[in-house]
This record gives structure tokens, C-alpha cells and sequence, in this order.
């Protein structure tokens, strides 16, 4: 038995994302639309952002141009209105995924999900699980009437976490399979799951599936 963890939930700082130097250097680009040039010195990252705006909207990054030079409010500062509309459809985007990769799309899986599953973080604490497990565990573990609120009860998985990750980086993200122990006292359950990846950026998760005991 490799790795270990608590059901607890664990308070965890976010990393900021480092900056490429080279994000910060200055392109300038001639961009045609409808027979209308403009000459625009732009910082490559916000070249990049203007790309995958248009390959969202399914347009080129003249029609995107004209439409923010259309709505600008100060007609003479086009790469300013640029940068402004980069910078809002990012955090519109990062909005929406945020939305759908949370705790509560996790929360909602496991609920849906007819067998014993948990989130497990990488720091090996158990963030969230469903009726089932916790069914299971009373069931495997009796421990008396108030065993909601006790603290000793300990989970073990046969790989460690980190590995588990590795795994799924080098395996395409196919399921891994582990053993696990739950323990409560002196008393012990054995089982088995299947871990992948949970799909929020942070915190990084598992999502763990027993299947046998």
C-alpha cells in the first residue's frame, strides 16, 4: 500500500500561470477586409487570441477586426478596442468553462453514478463523494450510530496518486486501475476502482470508480 488519504477537505492555493517571454513582443500585421487595409502592431499573444476567436466564430481575423472596429468606442485607438475584446472573450470563455469544470459538474457525476465513486485530490484528500460509497462504507465499517462525524476513517490506494496521473498522461487518459483499502478502528475493507482524471484545471482531481471487493 502506497498512498493514503483522509476525508477531509484541504484548503489549497492557486499557482499562477508563468508568462512566455516571447508573448510579449510586438507583431505587426497587414490585415484586408473588403478592400479596407490596416497596418496593426499587436503583442503576439493577443495575435494568438485573435485566432482562436476567429476559428471559433468561424470567421477570419479581418471580419473579427471589422466587427470590433465597428463597435469601438474610440475610433482611433483600434488596437486598445483589440486588446479590450481579446481580454473580455477570454474571461467570457474562462466563465463558461469554469461553469461546466467545477466541483459541482464533479458533485453531479458522482451523484449520477449507480456505484461507490469519490473525488480524490492530488494532495490524496478525499474532496467529495456519493450516497453509494458512503453506503459502503457503513456497510464494510459499522462503527455505531454516529458514524457520520468520525474522524478516523482512512483510505489507501495501491498506487500513489502521482502515478496514477502519470498514467493517465501516458495512457491517453484511459482509466486506471488500482486496489484500495478503507479503514476505520481495526477494522479493514478491500477493494478495487478505476481512477480518471476529474475535468476541472483546479484542483487537480481523480474521480475513482469501485467496481469490485
Amino acid at each position: 500500500m502506497s498512498d493514503s488519504a483522509t476525508l477531509t477537505m484541504p484548503l489549497r492555493d492557486r499557482p499562477h500561470l508563468p508568462l512566455a517571454p516571447e508573448d510579449f513582443g510586438l507583431e505587426f500585421r497587414v490585415v484586408t477586409r473588403g478592400g479596407t487595409r490596416r497596418g496593426i502592431r499587436l503583442e503576439r499573444a493577443f495575435w494568438i487570441s485573435l485566432k482562436q476567436m476567429a476559428e471559433s466564430r468561424k470567421c477570419t481575423i479581418g471580419m473579427l477586426i471589422d466587427e470590433i472596429a465597428e463597435n469601438q468606442l474610440d475610433k482611433k485607438n483600434l488596437t486598445s478596442a483589440i486588446r479590450v475584446a481579446c481580454i473580455r472573450a477570454l474571461a467570457d470563455e474562462n466563465l463558461t468553462l469554469r461553469r461546466l469544470a467545477s466541483i459541482k459538474t464533479i458533485n453531479a457525476i458522482l451523484v449520477a453514478c449507480p456505484s461507490p465513486a469519490f473525488a480524490l485530490a492530488s494532495s490524496k484528500k478525499i474532496l467529495t463523494f456519493n450516497a453509494p460509497f458512503q453506503q459502503l462504507v457503513k456497510r464494510q465499517l459499522p462503527i455505531g450510530p454516529n458514524d457520520d462525524a468520525r474522524q478516523d476513517l482512512r483510505l489507501a490506494l495501491d498506487l500513489n496518486v502521482t502515478d496514477i496521473f502519470a498514467r493517465l498522461d501516458a495512457n491517453g487518459e484511459s482509466p486506471v486501475a488500482s486496489g484500495f483499502v478503507i479503514g476505520a478502528g481495526d477494522r479493514r475493507y478491500r477493494g478495487q476502482l478505476n481512477a480518471v482524471r476529474a475535468p476541472v484545471v483546479e484542483p487537480e482531481l481523480l474521480m475513482a470508480f469501485v467496481f469490485s471487493g
